[in-house]
């Protein structure tokens, strides 16, 4: 496959991915401000540090109230990683590799580009609840996996594809995950309480978690959580199960079928699997929950590069894309 078209695909994965996360970002903070006491103010900075776009947030605008931090994640074409920039880049991959796709998938990826810019002239943001715009967005992403699931067959482009998905996926459940530092509890008190468990349950549903979870572990637990979205080896949004699953796609697209790895791309996310496989989540605890999280997206981060430097960068001076790679 020529590298130019293996690289519009890897990103019209990333790209997909990346959009339908953001719609779950704002439903983590959607679903925590139905249940907050009256007299708890609303966060909205934590969605931004989360994001990993705080810099680019804070020379833009001053304060976090929620029509801005909306408008910033939805709809800012100046915001590289906002869910407008990602569509815009995701259905401009599409455009490059028509040829490559079916017709059902270019048709809903242009559907949810007009979507977004039908969102953007009726100020979705500025909505009392956007919710139903952002699960509406999320569903179309949705169909277009569903679509590919059920009419791509299982060669390189197909590979490519649900490997920048799953990088994707991973980095971003990290920073789902990373919402809860990031929301500053009134004091060390309310931990374990109510609206301590609060805050989990939003996350978990955020990821469309809540029941599985509940069937799993029965009562809301931190370090149940933590375990659930990190390391559990099923659930498809888990960072160990993303990682295992992009491997396997980098193991097919090299014909690695010996193990161990043959370029540095396997090398790096083959480290990064077994170093998830053999953790403890008291281990993940007693490092720190946050900085074990930072250190799991730069490892993503560099398996991207490793991505990019293998596949894409080496055999054409053509393929680099002007676009973000991650947040971080």
């Amino acid at each position: 496959m020529l590298s130019r078209v293996a690289n519009s695909i890897y990103w019209l994965g990333r790209y997909l991915e990346r959009a339908e996360n953001y719609a779950r970002f704002i439903d983590v903070n959607f679903n925590l401000m139905q249940d907050l006491p009256i007299d708890l103010k609303e966060q909205w900075h934590p969605l931004i540090a989360a994001t990993g776009d705080l810099p680019i947030y804070e020379k833009k605008c001053t304060g976090y109230e929620k029509n801005q931090v909306l408008y910033f994640l939805g709809f800012d074409a100046e915001n590289p990683n906002s869910m407008l920039s990602a569509i815009t880049n995701a259905r401009e991959n599409a455009r490059i590799i028509r040829e490559n796709l079916s017709k059902e998938t270019w048709e809903k990826t242009n559907e949810l580009y007009y979507m977004m810019q039908e969102g953007l002239e009726k100020k979705v943001w500025k909505k009392e609840d956007p919710r139903p715009f952002f699960e509406k967005v999320k569903n179309q992403i949705l169909l277009i996996y569903g679509i590919a699931d059920s009419s791509v067959a299982r060669v390189d482009g197909w590979y490519f594809r649900q490997l920048g998905q799953f990088l994707e996926r991973a980095d971003k459940t990290s920073r789902i995950l990373d919402v809860k530092y990031h929301i500053l509890l009134p004091s060390d008190q309310e931990v374990g309480t109510p609206l301590d468990f609060l805050h989990w349950m939003a996350l978990l549903k955020s990821v469309t978690a809540f029941n599985t979870y509940r069937r799993l572990y029965g009562n809301i637990d931190s370090s149940n959580v933590v375990e659930f979205l990190v390391l559990n080896k099923y659930f498809p949004r888990s960072i160990y199960h993303c990682i295992k699953e992009a491997e396997k796609c980098l193991h097919n697209i090299s014909g690695n079928s010996g193990g161990g790895y043959l370029n540095s791309a396997e090398k790096a996310i083959g480290e990064l699997r077994s170093k998830l496989e053999f953790a403890e989540v008291s281990e993940i605890i007693g490092f720190g929950l946050h900085e074990y999280l930072d250190d799991l997206q730069m490892k993503i981060n560099r398996i991207s590069m490793e991505v990019d430097a293998n596949f894409f960068t080496i055999r054409s001076n053509n393929t680099s894309q002007p676009q973000s790679q991650s947040q971080g």
